[in-house]
């Protein structure tokens, strides 16, 4: 049998912090006593104009890279989910290849927006267990939602933030990754996302007069205890196959966009916030790349020791979920 193993995290923070002081004076209302209450978020990290996606994922991929102690000529393959691309085709994790060096890397974009990285993180895993020409694989969370804001929507601009994680995957003998679960509920694919730029509405000249650039929009609401009602019966159907239990759990990494969420959800599996890691105050929502980002800042701070059980659980717009079962072996 061969196992997927994490042998190291990375994570890039842009320079640019906007706080939510400063944010007010953009959106000209005041809304940081109620966000800091109500969903956690104290700052965001912007890339600055020079950057793209493909850089944020880069700098998390150098830096996991060089904790693992391996070049990117020895990846086999890059996995990199994003549902902010550099170009809507190619792929964005071409670039990634091209930037890091990775000359004997394959490589795809996965998209199911937030959930993409533990969506990724499944799918890698589950080739390093199919197939042994796979020895490394690199994957990448990167997120860059800031280039699609509008400033002036308080709904949007007080939340998003750029950032890129990553982890390094390597094949071994025993058991890392440990099983997975996806979920969707699809009748909520048109509730929020960028919704110009594809077939149903191109980004034409008429159709960028008509409604602006593409932007992050809620279009219509979804229950506000989504999470809530799913997250819990998500991680127990994993926890289950791998006969383990919540209480086995060192600790749970869940999607960064609403700490109240995560509060609430960690009541209802009936584990203490202690068991739990969070980076949305500091870092704001960085979708996709908020779960690896939030497990390099906990292994960084020293929260896990080898054979630690982790958790990961995602949710994202579509509305897709995903989550995964880890034995820490670093």
């Amino acid at each position: 049998m061969r196992y997927a193993n994490i042998i190291a995290t990375g994570r890039y923070v842009p320079e640019k912090v906007i706080t939510n002081a400063e944010l007010e004076k953009t959106v000209g209302a005041p809304f940081d006593d109620w966000l800091v209450q109500n969903v956690g978020i104290r700052q965001r990290h912007v890339m600055a104009d020079h950057e793209v996606t493909s850089d944020l994922a880069v700098a998390a991929a150098r830096s996991a890279l060089e904790r693992a102690g391996i070049g990117p000529e020895e990846l086999d393959l890059i996995v990199l989910a994003t549902d902010t691309p550099d170009y809507l085709s190619p792929g964005t994790s071409s670039a990634v290849q091209a930037k890091l060096g990775a000359k004997n890397a394959g490589t795809y974009d996965l998209n199911c927006a937030c959930a993409g990285w533990v969506t990724a993180l499944d799918v890698a895993c589950k080739t390093i267990a199919a197939d042994d020409s796979y020895r490394h694989i690199l994957v990448v969370g990167a997120y860059g939602m800031t280039r699609f804001l509008d400033w002036k929507d308080k709904k949007t601009c007080t939340l998003f933030a750029d950032g890129g994680g990553a982890v390094v995957l390597r094949a071994g003998a025993k058991p890392g990754f440990l099983g997975a679960k996806l979920l969707a509920n699809g009748e909520y694919h048109d509730a929020m996302g960028i919704y110009t730029g594809g077939t149903v509405r191109p980004s034409t000249r008429q159709t960028i007069e008509q409604l602006g650039a593409p932007k992050v929009e809620f279009v219509r609401k979804f229950p506000a205890t989504f999470n809530l009602e799913r997250w819990p019966g998500l991680l127990g159907d994993v926890l289950k196959r791998a006969n383990a239990s919540l209480d086995d759990v060192a600790l749970f990494v869940f999607t960064q966009l609403n700490l109240r969420t995560i509060e609430a959800t960690m009541a209802a599996l009936g584990q203490p916030m202690t068991k739990t890691h969070w980076i949305m105050d500091k870092w704001g929502y960085t979708g996709s790349a908020c779960i690896p980002m939030t497990l390099d800042d906990a292994v960084a701070q020293g929260r896990l020791r080898r054979g630690d059980l982790v958790a990961f659980c995602a949710s994202g717009g579509g509305l897709s979920m995903a989550a995964a079962l880890f034995r820490w072996t670093m």
